[in-house]
């Protein structure tokens, strides 16, 4: 028995979706770095999932970066990395980014944190949007990351994009809202 239902949505998810609607097709912002902008390309494929693994075919994510050198855009910046994205997904609950890896920015103390991105999540069923990040898996800088060692060891794998062998400096990140996989969320 199947038991995902046939039109996508279950009682429980009254709010929404509106994203497509008035955020994403004419807003949609898929490339975060254009060909000007220095450092290793990134192309992001993220996927949001419900809690029994179907994708989330109305959902919608935002993701804010630094440029290659730790620096967040800002109005004085000299940054020629915008470093926001917004993307609604496909059928499938996937939608691709083009970036570039971000920088290490600093954090608390004399800290610096690993490469990441900051991410939005909305969604049908969600009163309030979701934080998370995304790091890259293997990065050497993960160990360090003051943030990341603020999750619990067996759950911070929710939070590291795996490489995709099939293309180079491809990612693919998974987003699950709920379930034995969740993704770890912040409250920000």
């Amino acid at each position: 028995m199947n038991d995902k239902p046939a039109s996508g949505t279950t009682p429980s998810q009254t709010v929404g979706p509106y994203f497509h609607l008035g955020l994403c097709d004419p807003w949609s912002v898929s490339c975060l770095a254009g060909p000007d902008v220095k450092g290793e390309r990134v192309r992001l494929t993220c996927r949001v999932l419900d809690g029994n693994g179907y994708p989330v075919d109305d959902s919608m994510i935002e993701i804010w970066q630094a440029d290659a050198q730790g620096e967040y855009a800002k109005p004085t910046s000299t940054s020629s990395c915008p470093g926001f994205g917004r993307m609604g997904v496909a059928p499938d609950g996937t939608c691709t980014f083009e970036t570039i890896k971000p920088g290490r920015v600093p954090g608390p103390g004399n800290s610096l944190q690993a490469a990441h991105l900051n991410v939005m999540v909305f969604a049908r069923g969600l009163l309030r949007h979701l934080n998370t990040r995304i790091y890259f898996a293997g990065d050497a800088a993960l160990e360090a990351d003051p943030v990341l060692m603020l999750v619990p060891e067996d759950r911070r794998y929710t939070l590291l994009a795996q490489p995709d062998l099939s293309r180079e400096g491809a990612w693919r990140f998974d987003i699950h809202l709920r379930g034995e996989h969740e993704t770890v969320f912040f409250d920000v």
